[in-house]
């Protein structure tokens, strides 16, 4: 028992210290973007002074508690998917204040299909790629663990609109591009009210609303409903990533 007190305290010294410095980082932050031009007011303290270290706090927490499954899935899928078990991808994150342009950022995830290609060097269909090992990573969402590190570097936050494909930036509306004013999340409005299974306009409908007005008990109802969809396996697309059209197919359909 006193062992695991000491463990305990020292995730939550580490965590703490990982928060501390995410606050400082945000105040130096603030200081030099002040008066910029895209600078975003925040909707409220929480999102202000708390959203930022909290996340960092229970990220860096949770990557600690997790770190021998995070180890275990490494070394598994490194097996399964014949090589390299982390898939990355650029995503844009949240907007820089002094550009207006989205940065880019690296999204890491844990592979959930293989690199098989055919006597060509094409990579093979998506069904064939996804094997059962890929199938359960997603069903159980243990392929998007790895984010818990984009959280603590600050590409991302826990709550917030989902980061998607960079070839969308041109297909978004003017406002549907405010849904980059602030990090990208692990979850979501979006992700609680249907997922993939809602068309792309409410879909980032959704995004814009929670960037409107971000609260601490939104976020909590958020990431409370995220975990009972994660536990029943609910609205979650395991098959093929591209069931449904991407944005800019399905707006150059419309036009």
């Amino acid at each position: 028992m006193k062992t695991l007190l000491k463990i305990a305290k020292a995730v939550i010294l580490l965590a703490a210290a990982a928060s501390a410095a995410a606050f400082i980082c945000e105040r130096i932050a603030e200081i030099k973007n002040k008066g910029a031009e895209f600078l975003r007011k925040p909707t409220g303290l929480y999102e202000r002074y708390v959203k930022r270290p909290l996340d960092c706090f229970l990220s860096t927490g949770a990557l600690i508690v997790l770190s021998p499954l995070l180890l275990c899935l490494t070394v598994i899928g490194a097996v399964k998917m014949k090589g390299n078990p982390f898939f990355t991808q650029d995503r844009p994150g949240r907007t820089d204040p002094q550009t207006g342009k989205e940065r880019i950022f690296k999204l890491i995830k844990f592979r959930s299909m293989t690199n098989e290609r055919d006597e060509n060097g094409e990579l093979l269909p998506d069904d064939v790629r996804l094997n059962s090992y890929g199938k359960l990573l997603r069903s159980t969402s243990l392929d998007e663990l790895p984010e818990l590190l984009n959280i603590v570097k600050g590409d991302m936050a826990i709550v917030g609109p989902r980061p998607l494909l960079v070839t969308y930036l041109p297909w978004y509306t003017e406002r549907e591009r405010h849904r980059h004013d602030v990090r990208p999340g692990l979850t979501g409005l979006a992700q609680i009210n249907g997922r993939n299974f809602i068309d792309w306009d409410n879909r980032l409908a959704l995004d814009i609303e929670y960037t409107d007005s971000i609260s601490f008990s939104d976020d909590i109802s958020i990431l409370s409903q995220t975990i009972k969809k994660v536990i029943i396996k609910e609205d979650i697309a395991v098959d093929s990533p591209t069931a449904e059209p991407y944005l800019d197919e399905e707006r150059k359909a419309a036009k």
